[in-house]
């Protein structure tokens, strides 16, 4: 054992620990050695323990103390590691703390106990050094699809063999019993360009010891970040297993002309105490109330300093490893109004020097008080200070369904009277228009996104009921028949307004939980999208997949700039909160020069009149085709179906 022979000075302050500039912390391996590189200012002494397997019982076969220069802590162990396992341990205030895992871990074995150093050549599948992004232009150019992996593939319908699995998501050609496609057939079939995906990375909640019972949970509890989760992987107490699989699966999405995009929670820790950050690097990483205890802005217990030097950069280290490594192509950012702006614009400044067409998204609030002023926050209110990152539209999606916090509240598609004006704010993308009436807006004041690719747009997600259920409770008295017309309102209206589209998985198909509102660790029988549904709404899955190709066959419905939307989409006035109809004429690209668009929230059917000329219907209530839905031409006057989307675009000039 080699002893540090110059001692760790001591810094008042978290503040006064140094600045590590270079990117070798966590383990750098060649078959000829391993460094071991651990940045922790405030330890006194530091040593790696090695492992021959992951089970916590065993014990090390070596332990090598480290060196200190400047905060960081090295050692070196000589020969080929690959396979070997490690955690690393510090001593402050005259006491061993206990054995942690790396942070920066690129490998982990069962349940990230401990690191394992891994050839990262090595894990490479066949074909990896070609895959390439699918090509994408611009943000509003996106269709995204949110998923929990185990979701898409455990319902026994599904006809997928790794349920639950990254390569799950890599299989062609599955069906149900009936023959309707499923998996990553469904998603090419539907034609969404960007899968997001809920938490892969490693976490805590499920016992990858026993991946193969019946476990659950969405992942918003974070263990090791740069480590793919092993539950998902087909044997998870090899690190380099998980690693393939999820290339694996990377590239069956690109193959398929989809990206992907990773939901990451950098926000917080799973655990505190006694989190691998605590363990290794104790208080740098979290911010704390005045009295010493730790702030929660998450409401999971902690939330994370990114404001730090070192913290900003190893959360945007961790990125650019995601995009580098795995070929990610987008970010959705848990709880970002937890983030500083500087630190997300940092990040975003990283990402798109590799690559500008990667998206970069979250949730623009928190789920309690932080100490960071809400100024320096990446809150929605401050998305107009975030360069090329989106922020969700809470406007949009309780305009047209209603509050989340109260159940019963109803939205525009479900019988509200008040919530028109928060409807067209989401149909520019929360962009500045001058027909605007900003004191009728739910919950914004102005306009919050500087272009409408900073608004995503959405009507539910994973968190809170879904949809359908959210409407059964909303308006029991309705029948089935009203219900399903609120539904495909609300799709329609997503997919047809300026900004970015996000639908939640098995949207198309009527998804419910059973009413559950928070189901992150309820059962399979909760939770999987269950295909046999797929047959009997079909026609909602079509027109749902038939929105989807619409909006991308025209430029119309995804302009790409505020002042672009301004001048080409001018709402008419209807005077009638239950309907909106607004206009767009000559949009830069699109064949279609003169496009008319009602939404009718009224329960009964409603007659408007229409700009003059003749005009086609292209979307109602249940259909979309691009060539009209029948012979018959309208004007000037048309009458709507109840709780109904409507496109007519003209085929003749004004006389």
């Amino acid at each position: 054992m080699v002893t540090c022979s110059d001692p760790q000075p001591e810094y008042d302050a978290l503040e006064d620990y140094p600045v590590y500039p270079y990117t070798d912390l966590g383990v750098t391996y060649t078959a000829a050695a391993a460094t071991f590189k651990l940045w922790s200012p405030a330890a006194q002494e530091a040593r790696v323990h090695l492992y021959l397997d992951d089970a916590p019982t065993t014990e090390a076969y070596e332990t090598l103390d480290m060196q200190v220069v400047n905060g960081v802590w090295t050692a070196t162990s000589k020969g080929d590691l690959a396979g070997v396992y490690y955690t690393l341990q510090i001593k402050q205030d005259e006491g061993w703390l206990a054995e942690a895992t790396d942070i920066y871990a690129k490998a982990a074995g069962t349940n990230g106990l401990r690191a394992q150093v891994v050839d990262l050549l090595a894990t490479d599948p066949p074909g990896w050094q070609s895959d390439r992004r699918p090509p994408f232009n611009a943000p509003t150019d996106a269709v995204i699809y949110e998923l929990h992996l185990r979701d898409l593939s455990v319902d026994p319908a599904s006809g997928i063999q790794y349920k639950g699995k990254f390569l799950g998501l890599t299989e062609r050609g599955t069906t149900t019993p009936g023959g309707d496609t499923t998996g990553l057939d469904h998603l090419i079939e539907l034609g969404v360009t960007h899968v997001h995906l809920l938490p892969v990375f490693d976490f805590f909640s499920v016992d990858e010891a026993r991946s193969d019972s019946a476990q659950y949970n969405w992942g918003y509890d974070p263990q090791n970040y740069n480590v793919p989760e092993g539950s998902y992987a087909t044997d998870p107490s090899r690190g380099e297993v998980r690693i393939r699989e999820f290339k694996r699966m990377v590239m069956a999405l690109h193959r398929a002309g989809i990206r992907v995009i990773m939901d990451v929670v950098y926000n917080h820790t799973g655990h505190t105490e006694t989190s691998n950050f605590q363990q290794l690097v104790p208080d740098y990483f979290y911010r704390f109330r005045e009295d010493g205890s730790f702030s929660n802005a998450s409401g999971c217990g902690n939330e994370i300093a990114s404001e730090r030097p070192m913290v900003r950069k190893y959360i945007r280290e961790s990125a650019e490893y995601w995009v580098d490594e795995y070929h990610i192509d987008g970010f959705r950012f848990d709880l970002m109004g937890i983030h500083d702006i500087a630190t997300m614009n940092d990040i975003s400044e990283t990402i798109h020097g590799i690559d500008p067409t990667i998206l970069i998204y979250g949730e623009g609030w928190t789920a309690g008080s932080s100490p960071l002023p809400d100024s320096l926050r990446a809150l929605k209110r401050n998305t107009g200070k975030l360069k090329g990152i989106a922020a969700f539209s809470d406007d949009l999606r309780d305009a047209l369904k209603g509050s989340v916090f109260h159940h019963e509240e109803r939205g525009f598609v479900s019988g509200a009277s008040d919530m028109a004006e928060s409807v067209r704010f989401g149909i520019v993308g929360a962009t500045r228009h001058h027909q605007i009436d900003y004191d009728s807006i739910n919950y914004s004041t102005a306009p919050w996104a500087n272009e409408p690719a900073q608004c995503v747009n959405y009507v539910s997600c994973h968190d809170n009921h879904t949809l359908w259920d959210r409407l059964a409770i909303s308006n029991p008295e309705d029948g089935v028949t009203s219900r399903r017309r609120m539904h495909r309102l609300a799709l329609a209206t997503v997919l047809t307004s300026q900004g970015i589209p996000f639908l939640h998985a098995g949207t198309e198909m009527y998804r419910s939980k059973g009413g559950e509102e928070n189901s992150y660790r309820s059962s399979d029988a909760v939770n999987a999208i269950k295909w046999e549904e797929k047959s009997r709404h079909k026609e909602t899955v079509t027109y749902v997949r038939d929105l989807i190709s619409l909006r991308k066959d025209h430029p119309a419905f995804r302009m790409r700039s505020t002042d672009t939307i301004t001048r080409h989409l001018t709402f008419t006035d209807q005077q009638d909160n239950q309907l909106i109809t607004y206009r767009i004429q000559n949009a830069p690209g699109d064949t279609w020069q003169d496009i008319f668009v009602a939404l009718n929230g009224h329960p009964a059917a409603q007659t408007i009149q229409l700009p003059a000329g003749k005009w086609k219907q292209v979307v109602n209530g249940t259909e979309v085709d691009p060539g009209g839905i029948s012979d018959r031409l309208f004007g000037p006057s048309v009458t709507l179906s109840a709780i109904s989307a409507n496109v007519f675009v003209r085929t003749e000039q004004e006389e």
